[in-house]
């Protein structure tokens, strides 16, 4: 595994104003990204309605709205891939902004996009071609904003500024419940189905194209500069060099990825319905704590981060998987009998989800400058898309034959978490 060579940006010097300006606008526009991303789930009950003949059955509507909202996520090693060759070739700065253009535009035309009734097959195929535009988009966005912010700062704060940049990830899709939430409590289910259900795709797209504008701001990574100026760009196609020189990078990468994905599926994205089939919430108090177990997920990105930088990340992960194992395998086990201690303990278990913040700091260190780009987008997305894919449905077959199914799926994932660390901590890093 390669570590970041030194250059002036990765020297022992402290954090500066500078700093802290790339990191917010990377965070912010990371943030506004995973928003546009994920609103589309908030909606797709209502947007399955308006897309496809009324007179198709409710489970088939379904079936093809969540696979158009699958199509996103199978879009994302392709586009990642393309995006990350460019900027192993061209220049971080650039894909950096592309990616989040190639997001905005496609969600404010989701937004004024006609339904079914308007234009009969061409509207859900629109929305298809738009989501996978989506898919291809955040597919560089989250690799390159990891490379970009970690090739800016001093190397002993490169964990920090993964961990910043990952809880901006984490609080688009806060901010994807809150409007959720907001246009259901401002507007009546006929006035959602009517206009309102555009509200949130408009606003993405515009703040969207806010970010593009405030983008320009950053300058190119001082580690690409560097790159450029002593003519060490990519001799060959970066993917080939990956391939053959960088297998053990990319095999931690996707192991990594896995418990990324299957955190944030499980705990974030699947355990809100659970709360109500399993254990009898209301989907308002279901909400509430998810949206609580959100806001410490993002503070834990950033404690995780901070303290690989201290103590390394192979400590991190197996002092972090060990706790969220202990803290999740709580959660299930205990609602039952104790529905009250419902906040505390989605709170604690969201905390620890925040191992995750971790793994950006061993992908941009496993690789070098030179093909880092190419080599962590195509772990990462290669991994989301399987992991992220099958999750859910391994989750929903475990559930079948036992209610505490996705404990034993998140304990799994926990045991993966702590032999990767303690692989890491035997390499010192």
């Amino acid at each position: 595994m390669s570590s970041v060579p030194s250059s002036p940006a990765h020297s022992s010097r402290p954090l500066t104003r500078n700093d802290y300006k790339t990191l917010s606008l990377s965070a912010l526009g990371g943030a506004l990204e995973f928003y546009d991303f994920v609103i589309f789930v908030f909606f797709a009950a209502v947007v399955g309605k308006l897309f496809f003949p009324a007179d198709m059955p409710e489970w088939l509507r379904l079936m093809q709205t969540f696979g158009i909202f699958a199509a996103g996520y199978l879009a994302r090693p392709l586009g990642g891939i393309v995006i990350a060759h460019f900027g192993d070739m061209l220049g971080r700065k650039k894909m950096f902004t592309l990616s989040i253009f190639l997001m905005a535009v496609p969600t404010l035309i989701m937004g004024l996009l006609p339904t079914y009734a308007q234009i009969g097959l061409w509207a859900p195929l629109l929305l298809l071609l738009m989501r996978i535009i989506q898919g291809a988009a955040i597919g560089g966005e989250v690799p390159g904003a990891w490379v970009f912010v970690s090739e800016h700062v001093p190397q002993r704060h490169i964990g920090y500024a993964c961990g910043t940049l990952t809880c901006g990830l984490t609080t688009g899709i806060l901010f994807g419940s809150l409007v959720a939430t907001l246009v259901n409590s401002l507007y009546s289910p006929v006035e959602v189905a009517d206009f309102a259900w555009r509200i949130p795709f408009l606003v993405g797209g515009v703040f969207g194209l806010a970010s593009v504008y405030l983008r320009r701001w950053l300058h190119e990574t001082p580690v690409f500069a560097e790159l450029q100026q002593r003519k060490a760009l990519a001799a060959e196609v970066p993917m080939r060099t990956i391939l053959r020189e960088h297998r053990s990078a990319i095999v931690i990468s996707m192991l990594l990825t896995w418990m990324l994905s299957g955190g944030v599926v499980v705990v974030i994205l699947m355990t809100p319905t659970l709360l109500q089939t399993l254990y009898g919430f209301s989907p308002a108090t279901a909400l509430q704590a998810n949206s609580l177990a959100i806001v410490f997920l993002s503070l834990g990105c950033i404690g995780a981060g901070a303290l690989c930088d201290r103590i390394g990340a192979g400590r991190v992960f197996v002092v972090g998987s060990v706790l969220l194992l202990l803290s999740s395998w709580a959660l299930y086990h205990s609602l039952q009998a104790h529905p009250q201690w419902l906040l505390p303990l989605y709170g604690l278990t969201g905390l620890f989800v925040g191992v995750i913040g971790a793994v950006p700091y061993v992908m941009v260190t496993a690789f070098p400058p030179v093909v880092r780009f190419t080599g962590l987008s195509f772990s990462y997305n290669l991994a989301y898309a399987v992991f992220g894919g099958l999750t859910p449905m391994a989750v929903t077959l475990m559930l079948k034959s036992n209610p505490m199914g996705a404990a034993y799926y998140v304990a799994g994932i926990c045991l993966l978490g702590v032999a990767v660390g303690l692989y890491l901590t035997a390499r010192k890093r």
